[in-house]
């Protein structure tokens, strides 16, 4: 059996707020799921369910078909960072892994390769108080690989790390996938996702806005749009606009034209005798594309800056 994480109808309140609302989704083995959502959308509250924290008021989370609950040494099945932070700062960070690995019968050598595989080899013996943020992310990446699991969860696992340790997160998540195991990881950095995550389950307000691949989310989002350069943006704008295209600013001369095909801009814009340096398909990013998925389900929304995005020519 394949290992898997199945989200089917949870539901959970905490006194007057609806965190969680029928939420349902499945996490593959073999894929780096995304899991995204404005501050409040519930995803913390999932990750807790999913690990026996919280009981759901209604529906089910389980780990390889059974709630976490009731396995017997839940770090060969699962292992999960959520808060780096939660350690005893007076443990030392062998220790602290230790400890860990005698609570599910793992050896000490597992202590040892771990502590090796995420680079603290040479602190292991430092106070945990002493570690930076992100020896901290390591040190909690090291206990949810500790029982080499088939599953795992973290919840924003490059919070602290500096550049060549984003890149090795990056690295690490998509090489346990390959070695098929299911790898379930929220964030808010869109654009780690981009480089990393296989699928998407966006949530908004306890409830999923979308369960798809991030090729296909981002497919969607850029909507045939395409981008051309030319240094007569203004007179490109008025003819493109004039064949029932929408124009938008995308720099000093960029435009991204939704409406027409690159052909047809192509056609319009030699025809009229404005020249052009680059004509391309538009390619949205998954921040873009989140954004328009979340755009009616953020608890918390200020007011946009500078208003609305430039847009010239017809709105259709």
């Amino acid at each position: 059996m394949d290992p898997t994480i199945e989200v089917r109808g949870l539901r959970k309140r905490y006194r007057t707020t609806v965190a969680v609302d029928g939420l349902s989704f499945t996490v593959r083995a073999g894929e780096v799921t995304g899991f995204v959502g404005p501050n409040g959308a519930g995803k913390s509250t999932t990750m807790r369910l999913i690990l026996g924290l919280d009981s759901p008021d209604e529906g089910e989370a389980l780990v390889n078909g059974h709630p976490y609950r009731r396995l017997r040494t839940p770090l060969t099945q699962v292992g999960a960072l959520l808060d780096a932070a939660a350690l005893h700062p007076g443990r030392r960070g062998r220790d602290h892994l230790l400890w860990l690995a005698q609570s599910n019968g793992l050896g000490k050598r597992r202590v040892s390769e771990v502590l090796d595989q995420v680079g603290l080899a040479s602190a292991a013996r430092r106070r945990a108080g002493g570690y930076s943020l992100g020896m901290q992310q390591r040190l909690g990446i090291a206990a949810a690989l500790l029982g080499d699991p088939p599953i795992l969860l973290f919840d924003e696992p490059v919070n602290g790390l500096d550049p060549d340790g984003i890149v090795w997160i990056r690295g690490l998540m998509r090489s346990l996938a390959a070695e098929g195991r299911a790898v379930l990881v929220s964030s808010h950095l869109m654009g780690e996702l981009e480089e990393t995550a296989d699928r998407l389950v966006a949530i908004g307000r306890g409830r999923v806005v979308a369960d798809t691949s991030v090729a296909e989310l981002l497919a969607a989002a850029s909507k045939g749009r395409v981008e051309v350069t030319t240094a007569r943006r203004a007179d490109a704008t008025r003819v493109l606009a004039n064949a029932g295209a929408t124009v938008a600013v995308a720099g000093p001369e960029t435009v991204i034209v939704e409406g027409l095909p690159g052909d047809r801009v192509s056609a319009l814009l030699t025809e009229a005798a404005i020249p052009f340096s680059e004509l391309r398909r538009h390619r949205a990013s998954l921040e873009a594309a989140y954004m328009d998925l979340t755009r009616g389900a953020v608890e918390f929304a200020p007011d946009a800056p500078g208003g609305a995005p430039e847009t010239e020519g017809s709105v259709r």
